[in-house]
């Protein structure tokens, strides 16, 4: 009765281990889990999936190392064929990308000039895409944002 119950039991669990709950349609392509805050992994293994999104809600891709090396070809190939233009849409969802500036830079500006984000300190030339941008912030010279203490984005002085 005892070998019955247990050889029962064993049988349950293998059959709930190979029943995977299947990627909703909403899931990019390769998603291989969701997480809690409701963002998409698609890296290969649990290890380290969904870290800062509230942990996994629901894995979807089989667990064991054959599942793992069949998932990781397939997930990477669109990728590498992605033009560059699309290749940040197809990053995961659970890397974050840096906030986007806003639409419109601040009037004002022009050549000789950089955007000083007065509470970071640091300074943006022209061509950067936070130039006048940000917040809060304003225009002056590369020389008068120096004298203030300021210093260029990444370390990179205008030209």
């Amino acid at each position: 009765m005892k070998t019955t119950i247990a050889f029962a039991s064993l049988i349950a669990a293998l059959l709930a281990g190979a029943a995977m709950a299947q990627a909703p349609a909403s899931a990019p392509a390769g998603a291989t889990g969701q997480c809690n805050d409701g963002s998409f992994w698609t890296g290969p293994t649990k290890k380290g999936a969904c870290r800062g999104h509230k942990g996994v809600q629901t894995w979807y891709a089989a667990s064991g190392s054959a599942a793992t090396t069949a998932a990781a070809p397939a997930a990477a190939a669109p990728k590498a064929a992605a033009p560059a233009s699309t290749a940040a849409a197809a990053a995961p969802a659970a890397k974050k990308a840096a906030p986007a500036p806003s639409a419109a830079a601040a009037p004002g500006g022009g050549p000789g000039l950089v955007w000083v984000n007065t509470p970071t300190h640091v300074y943006h030339c022209p061509p950067d895409r936070w130039y006048g941008k940000t917040k809060s912030g304003s225009y002056m010279t590369e020389a008068a944002a120096k004298a203030e203490g300021d210093h260029p984005d990444h370390g990179k002085p205008c030209q």
